[in-house]
């Protein structure tokens, strides 16, 4: 019961959608309706103002992060094991994608698949955000650093602890956010694909 409610919390917190709240109180658009219509910070990114990209990224990470921390931190003296946090980590990231505070309409994930990351473990956060960086840099397209260190997450966290609950949350998380991005996928093979810190049309 109690690794539920701490899943429930997770997912809760992972339903603040930054990107929304951020933008509302820069005086922006909503996210929502610009661009690639995704409430993440690479979206954010396309209004022109970086600090409200900045503060969404921060903020979406953080918050995957804040989750994990609590079950890790708050978890063990009520029981909550390895695969309670591996459902806390799933929680906070199924919160992103379909929040319940906006209609179940969410973003990507990458910041707070990032964030849960960084809480399970640091080397394996800042591995990942590593692959991200390169791949990012190198191609100025955040769907393809997303998608590649998505596919290495799961990799890193086997080198670093082998197979348990938490890497089957590893691999789920790295599985949907490859199907959130399937229309960059698309995008990509077309060549229509929006490269970082292009401006909305």
């Amino acid at each position: 019961m109690n690794t539920v409610l701490f899943a429930i919390a997770a997912y809760l917190i992972g339903s603040v959608s930054f990107a929304v709240v951020v933008s509302k109180g820069f005086g922006l658009a909503d996210p929502r309706t610009y661009g690639s219509k995704n409430p993440g910070a690479t979206n954010v990114l396309r209004s022109g103002n970086r600090k409200a990209a900045a503060l969404t990224l921060l903020g979406d990470a953080v918050k995957g992060w804040f989750a994990v921390w609590l079950a890790q931190t708050y978890g063990p003296q009520f029981g909550v094991g390895d695969a309670g946090i591996a459902l806390v980590a799933l929680g906070a990231f199924l919160g992103h994608l379909w929040p319940v505070f906006f209609r179940f309409v969410g973003g990507k994930g990458v910041a707070t698949a990032l964030g849960v990351l960084v809480g399970i473990n640091g080397w394996l956060g800042l591995a990942t955000l590593a692959t991200w960086l390169v791949v990012a840099y190198a191609f100025r397209y955040s769907s393809l650093a997303a998608l590649i260190a998505s596919v290495f997450a799961p990799f890193y966290y086997g080198l670093l602890f082998g197979f348990d609950d938490i890497l089957l949350a590893v691999l789920a998380m790295s599985g949907l956010l490859i199907y959130r991005h399937r229309q960059n996928i698309a995008n990509l093979i077309a060549g229509k694909e929006g490269r970082i810190g292009s401006k909305k049309k």
